[in-house]
């Protein structure tokens, strides 16, 4: 059995055993909109300690249920000195540090990464933004589909009569919160070797452009058109696309190697020696043709039972509600219940230290007296302890 699957009989106690691979770091974050709180997730799923900063009377967000699990949430006022007091005790004793804020917020209210790094020159200061901590745009408001329009990643995605925003998946979440979560992991080996932190400035702009690698290398080397709907992975080859099936849902199909395209003609009754070379789009309008011609015969169902679980790289596409009853999905426990919301669950997958969403509470004086805070200053944090 492979380490990482949980068994029925021991799935309980791993999960109250879980502490993640992250387990002992703690982590200092200023609470956010969108990717600054779904990398604070992230590393609280995977073990972190997270205290999340918040300002009092900060009005709920409809994604704050599920990107805000995990926390253990301090309410203070940055704009009165004992806010910026706590924050900087906290800065102290944290391994890592991560804001969304435009460039210079933290700066002027003193919390700024030259200050914080000379309390704590281990600290690993992680700085989310769109645009980056320089450059024309960095002063400048944005939101995700901005910054991938400017990466080259929203020309590309879309029909061919316009570009489509892929939700926040490529900006936001991709080339944002992964970006710093992963720079934040780097930064922090370096200083455990060293000794020393550093900032991290991930901008999504370049995370979004980072993602684009492959699409520039196929550019580079006579393999993508920039019209959309006309290259191999953005739906203009019928063998990586979605089609319709009579009763109105949908279906995928990615053969995009010879061995997975022949099982798919043959699963569908077609002959592979019909297109001797099936990558050439001089053949493509033809096969799209037959492809929709079949597809649209039959229902979803159909189309499941007689491909699924076959090498036709084929999957129904399924909006969230079913798609949390796939019986892979259910296999391998990819979304769960907690707080009474159905959600994804903490991902990778780790055969040794186990992760589990850790409850989000409000913070307390036992909780600061560990991160070394004087009671004093607990005192005033917390009045009413």
């Amino acid at each position: 059995m492979n380490p990482t699957e949980p068994t029925k009989s021991s799935e309980a106690t791993t999960r109250a055993a879980a502490k993640g691979p992250l387990h002992g770091v703690r982590v200092l974050e200023f609470a956010g909109l969108g990717p600054a709180p779904f990398c604070g997730m992230l590393l609280s799923d995977l073990g972190a300690q997270v205290i999340r900063i918040s300002r009092p009377n900060a009005p709920a967000q409809p994604f704050d249920a599920i990107l805000d699990r995990g926390r253990t949430v301090l309410t203070v006022d940055l704009k009165q000195s004992v806010g910026v007091e706590a924050c900087r005790a906290l800065a102290k004793n944290a391994d890592a540090l991560i804001e969304g804020f435009r460039p210079g917020v933290l700066e002027k209210l003193g919390l700024g990464p030259d200050v914080l790094l000379k309390e704590n020159p281990k600290l690993v200061y992680g700085r989310m933004t769109g645009w980056g901590q320089y450059g024309p745009n960095a002063h400048t408001a944005g939101h995700d589909i901005n910054y991938i329009a400017l990466s080259g990643a929203l020309h590309s995605v879309g029909s061919a009569e316009k570009p489509t925003p892929p939700l926040n998946l490529v900006g936001d979440f991709g080339g944002g919160a992964l970006y710093l979560a992963m720079g934040v992991l780097a930064a922090l080996l370096n200083a455990r070797s060293t000794g020393v932190g550093q900032v991290v400035d991930c901008a999504m702009t370049d995370g979004a452009a980072s993602l684009m690698s492959m699409m520039f290398a196929m550019r580079a080397g006579g393999n993508w058109l920039e019209q959309r709907h006309a290259n191999l992975l953005d739906g203009g080859a019928p063998f990586y696309d979605t089609y319709r099936c009579s009763d109105d849902k949908w279906i995928c199909v990615g053969a995009l190697e010879i061995q997975f395209f022949t099982v798919l003609l043959n699963k569908l009754g077609m002959s592979v020696s019909d297109y001797p070379n099936h990558w050439d789009p001089a053949c493509w309008p033809g096969m799209r043709a037959r492809f929709e011609k079949i597809f649209q015969s039959q229902p979803q169902a159909h189309w499941c039972q007689l491909l699924e679980n076959s090498d036709a790289c084929f999957a129904p596409v399924l909006p969230m509600s079913e798609a949390i009853d796939h019986p892979h999905n259910v296999a391998r426990g990819t979304f769960v219940t907690h707080a009474g919301i159905v959600q994804p669950a903490p991902a990778p997958r780790f055969s040794r230290t186990p992760t589990t969403i850790q409850d989000s509470t409000s913070v307390d004086a036992n909780t600061l007296r560990a991160w070394q805070l004087p009671d004093s200053l607990i005192d005033r944090v917390l009045p009413t302890r």
